[in-house]
């Protein structure tokens, strides 16, 4: 008897015109909070900015207190990064359910962001200033 499986092909789209997706040094001092407790702070973050959205702070994983992440089974997919995870953010009582994504892997037209991690700004507070 055969093993027949079907892999399912996801779509790969690359940047363009109508699509502008850019990567570019910060050249700011970033920090990350969750409440009063400082989880990120670098001067190596990039930002990313792809078409309407807005910009995007990536921060090294490396500038991350590893103490409060916690590995998410959330997985999502973008056509023009490639496959995010995600993290559990856990500062004391306070926990931030896929607060942080990262592209492990992610496409040759963003391969900047690999070994980064970005911050839901609406559950932390991400300052570049």
């Amino acid at each position: 008897m055969r093993d027949v499986r079907l892999v399912m092909q996801r779509e790969h789209l690359v940047p363009g015109p109508d699509h502008p997706i850019t990567v570019e040094p910060t050249d700011r001092h970033v920090t990350v909070r969750v409440g009063d407790t400082v989880i990120a702070e670098t001067d190596s973050a990039v930002t990313l900015r792809e078409a309407g959205y807005d910009a995007v702070q990536y921060v090294p994983l490396d500038d991350v207190d590893p103490a409060v992440l916690r590995t998410s089974e959330t997985t999502t997919y973008c056509p023009y990064k490639g496959e995010a995870s995600y993290f559990d953010i856990a500062v004391g009582d306070d926990s931030v359910t896929d607060g942080v994504w990262t592209y492990t892997d992610p496409f040759p037209a963003v391969a900047d962001i690999r070994g980064h991690v970005a911050f839901y700004p609406d559950r932390v507070t991400v300052d570049a200033g």
